[in-house]
């Protein structure tokens, strides 16, 4: 006899329920897989119309505050401050075009030796915004004058300086002179924090 273990027949499988089977489990897993993707769209969905009316009641409710704030709102003020803004444009335009000739009088005490004076003294504004200088004046002597131009070639803000006319008298030394130069535009220009005080210290020894 046969032991109890071995069977006594059988019926072999066929291949083809082998790959049914493998299909039935590969279908099952890709409707597995669509119905998770399905899933998370539906739960992104519903994320994004509770965002949009989320972002709807704060814009609702940034509308209000504004339209709170604007019925607050006096236009007079309003003017007010329009016409004081315009009125403080209007005056810093007029400031930064506006002529200060005070910078340069206050240079010119500074660097002119007090040996030399002007008798005359004539500003003229050219036509590409520079001031041109023209003037007569007295020396007491030749190196006092000297030293005048020296003081202007070595602070160089009193640009191409020329002295001319020059006539020593004859009883006392002195010397009578003309003067045409032009300025840095920078002296006439008005500035509330303008300083007279030259750039560099300009010496005024005699020249001999």
């Amino acid at each position: 006899m046969l032991p109890p273990t071995i069977p006594t027949s059988f019926v072999p499988h066929s291949s083809g329920a082998t790959t049914h089977r493998l299909r039935s489990d590969l279908s099952n897993v890709f409707g597995f897989f669509a119905y998770l993707v399905l899933g998370s769209v539906f739960a992104m969905a519903i994320g994004v119309f509770f965002y949009g009316r989320i972002l709807a009641d704060i814009k609702s409710g940034k509308d209000a505050e504004l339209a709170k704030a604007k019925a607050t709102i006096e236009l007079t003020t309003v003017d007010n401050f329009v016409r004081l803004r315009n009125r403080l444009e209007s005056g810093a335009t007029l400031l930064n075009n506006h002529t200060a000739f005070s910078g340069f009088f206050a240079l010119l005490e500074t660097l002119m030796p007090s040996t030399v004076r002007f008798l005359s003294l004539r500003l003229a504004l050219t036509d590409t915004k520079g001031v041109k200088v023209e003037g007569t004046g007295i020396a007491k002597s030749f190196n006092a004058l000297a030293a005048a131009s020296a003081s202007f070639a070595t602070d160089g803000r009193i640009k191409d300086a020329v002295f001319s006319n020059i006539v020593v008298n004859s009883k006392d030394n002195s010397v009578s002179f003309a003067l045409t130069a032009t300025l840095d535009p920078k002296i006439i220009a008005f500035s509330p924090t303008a300083s007279a005080v030259p750039e560099k210290t300009a010496s005024t020894t005699p020249i001999l």
